[in-house]
């Protein structure tokens, strides 16, 4: 019996340390997130949510964020910041003036708003919650990204085939 318990309290650490990972992964701090886009050259995504009332930010997470699929795209491709808007959870006075500042900023007008920035900050795209799940979802967002790469004045196309001679 001592040991059933002892693997079910290892084996809740191990599923709660792992959530505490994912979450982890989303930063608040927009200029701290911006820095490391820049860096790293990665497009950010920020999601403007309502996470504790907010039925389709809620939607959002379960059935994209919070997949597998969008956590592997998500942590080679994309800097992720929550912008959140919450009724019952407290937010610091820095926090809120930042959330609200960069609402206003790309015109929020609802939740959950999804803004997609190239890694120099611009915008790309703004969208939201989008049907089919975590891999629909990153099939859309990889497109919407490879379409704005192309776009690029100044970069060269991709070579296909062998040198001419």
């Amino acid at each position: 019996m001592k040991r059933v318990l002892a693997v079910l309290v290892v084996t809740v650490m191990v599923v709660f340390g792992m959530k505490a990972e994912a979450a982890a992964e989303w930063e608040t701090d927009f200029a701290k997130a911006s820095a490391n886009a820049r860096k790293s050259n990665m497009y950010m995504l920020l999601d403007f949510s309502g996470s504790d009332w907010c039925g389709w930010c809620i939607k959002l997470e379960k059935e994209v964020f919070g997949q597998a699929e969008f956590k592997k795209y998500a942590k080679a491709n994309l800097v992720c910041v929550m912008l959140d808007f919450p009724r019952q959870k407290k937010l610091s006075k820095k926090l809120k003036d930042q959330n609200a500042e960069l609402a206003k900023k790309y015109e929020v007008n609802g939740f959950p708003s999804v803004i997609i920035l190239a890694p120099d900050g611009s915008l790309v795209a703004k969208t939201g919650y989008q049907k089919g799940g975590a891999q629909k979802y990153v099939e859309y967002l990889t497109k919407i990204i490879n379409e704005h790469k192309q776009k690029q004045p100044g970069k060269e196309p991709e070579k296909k085939g062998p040198p001419a001679n």
